[in-house]
């Protein structure tokens, strides 16, 4: 639960800040005394909604290994370390990018990839998955990570969030300049109150909207990654295992800068529609059923 509403909260802060931050250096050019000029919000509002997207995968990969602690192990002599980044190795040259960095964290059964560039990625193992999995299993996940890099999964969730991000804004501020200046009849040159309380409100309800519709699309994106890991594997077996393993054990918490990235996570109720992974068995199924 922590870590799904952490996803939700902080989707809704990139807008929250930069539209805030906007209003506050009076960068609302677009409401004027002839009304409002759709373009110059619609200009107005890819600004806000990409930057912060395009600012966070910039900074995925410092911020996740900050916010778990992980370390890097590309040139570490440990005999498992070897191991894990032997596989990581094996898996980029098949998948046709460049070697990413590997590192370990500690914490319960978990893992993730993260960064800007396919080329220069991250992927990250918990000390949980290796404690609890065999080395077929962690090799099995890390190639579902290894496959998110190569679709190029960071990018693309970026892309989805900035498209989100940029209808939130546009609509909540138009709906604002409507409350404001029709219900309330602001007739002073300017936004008034009415407008700013209205998008600060939308801009939390529409952006709750916008996580579900995001979540959605990381839900199909694991799909892949698993069907991905298997064919780097050249056979699901392995991959159905480490899923099956999964699903009795609780996945580790991640924080939400890599949570969409991780390899397992358990929603029930209505929070299903904000989880970024599908359930385990639904994963199983698809795997198992798969050509």
């Amino acid at each position: 639960m922590k870590r799904i509403v952490l996803f939700i909260v902080t989707n809704l802060a990139v807008v929250l800040v930069l539209g805030i931050a906007a209003n506050l250096f009076g960068l609302n050019r677009f409401i004027s005394a002839n009304g409002l000029n759709l373009g110059q919000l619609l200009g107005f509002a890819l600004l806000i909604g990409f930057g912060g997207a395009i600012i966070s995968l910039l900074i995925s990969k410092p911020v996740a290994k900050w916010s778990t602690g992980a370390q890097v192990i590309n040139d570490s002599p440990d005999a498992t370390h070897r191991w894990i980044v032997g596989a990581v190795q094996g898996f980029a040259t098949k998948a046709g990018i460049g070697m990413p960095e590997v590192a370990i964290f500690e914490g319960a059964p978990n893992a993730f990839a993260t960064g800007a560039f396919r080329n220069s990625a991250l992927v990250a193992v918990s000390t949980g998955l290796l404690q609890t999995m065999n080395r077929e299993e962690v090799e099995a996940v890390i190639g579902h990570e290894v496959a998110h890099v190569a679709n190029g999964d960071m990018v693309t969730m970026t892309l989805i969030q900035g498209v989100m991000n940029t209808f939130v804004v546009f609509l909540s501020r138009v709906i604002g300049y409507f409350v404001d200046k029709v219900i309330l009849r602001n007739d002073r040159d300017g936004p008034g109150i009415g407008y700013y309380i209205t998008t600060i409100v939308l801009d939390i309800v529409l952006g709750v909207l916008a996580a579900v519709i995001v979540a959605w699309f990381s839900r199909q994106r694991e799909y892949r990654a698993d069907a991905g890991a298997a064919q780097l594997m050249g056979r699901k077996q392995p991959m159905i295992n480490a899923l099956a393993r999964l699903g009795g054990m609780d996945p580790g918490e991640l924080p939400k800068s890599v949570a969409a990235m991780g390899i397992s996570s358990k929603p029930s109720g209505l929070m299903a529609l904000f989880s970024t992974h599908p359930p385990i068995e639904d994963r199983i199924r698809a795997l198992q059923s798969a050509p």
